[in-house]
């Protein structure tokens, strides 16, 4: 972890800004502030961004979100300080959502759509020594069964409807959190398997997650 660790005045700074934008959790700003968001950053022009309040490229037409978006989707998990839960993470990106997620979780699984992210995902994982996290190339929207079932599943785009099979693969009482339109804008839904919801606030929109496997390098 010692790979890890962040200039410390950027990192108070980006916490500062994330308590103003409704971030709280102490686990999730202690995570932000640990995890150096330019270690998944690939292109090196691009690494003195990673603590601005904007979104960042990375490979494949992607980006990694900005750090409010990321701390409130991690924040709406719920899951308190005992690093107790299984957590399935669909569409990983850079993996750095994932990796802040493994700060929170006991084991953390991630799907991505594009095989060269997952690549590259992987080989961070190994050089920083994240050994609660795993991932994989696959669809997403239809979860990752084989390593289930999940306390949580966290969505890291918009979906209009969250597929059953990811409800099929949560424990009793495990939830699904995403972002979704309601009420004439994109909110955070936490969502168990009967239908139950509720909302939390997102203070910037994230992309639509796009189901299938990309045929792109």
């Amino acid at each position: 972890m010692e790979d890890l660790i962040t200039d410390p005045f950027r990192a108070a700074r980006l916490v500062l800004r994330l308590r103003q934008e409704g971030v709280t959790d102490d686990g999730v700003l202690r995570a932000m502030e640990t995890v150096d968001r330019g270690a998944f950053v690939d292109d090196p022009a691009l690494k003195d961004l990673a603590f601005a309040d904007c979104v960042v490229p990375i490979p494949c037409g992607q980006t990694i979100p900005r750090p409010a978006a990321t701390g409130q989707l991690l924040q709406a998990l719920g899951l308190g300080s005992e690093r107790k839960a299984r957590l399935l993470v669909i569409g990983m990106g850079s993996g750095y959502i994932a990796a802040l997620a493994g700060q929170l979780a006991a084991d953390v699984f991630g799907v991505e759509r594009y095989n060269k992210l997952t690549d590259h995902a992987r080989q961070r994982i190994v050089s920083l020594g994240l050994d609660n996290l795993a991932v994989r190339y696959g669809d997403g929207l239809l979860g990752w069964a084989e390593r289930g079932p999940y306390d949580r599943v966290l969505i890291t785009g918009q979906v209009d409807a969250i597929p059953q099979a990811l409800f099929d693969q949560l424990k009793p009482g495990g939830l699904v959190i995403t972002p979704m339109q309601h009420e004439g804008r994109q909110q955070i839904a936490r969502m168990a398997r009967d239908g139950t919801t509720e909302w939390f606030s997102l203070s910037h929109e994230l992309a639509p997650i796009v189901p299938g496997c990309s045929q792109a390098l």
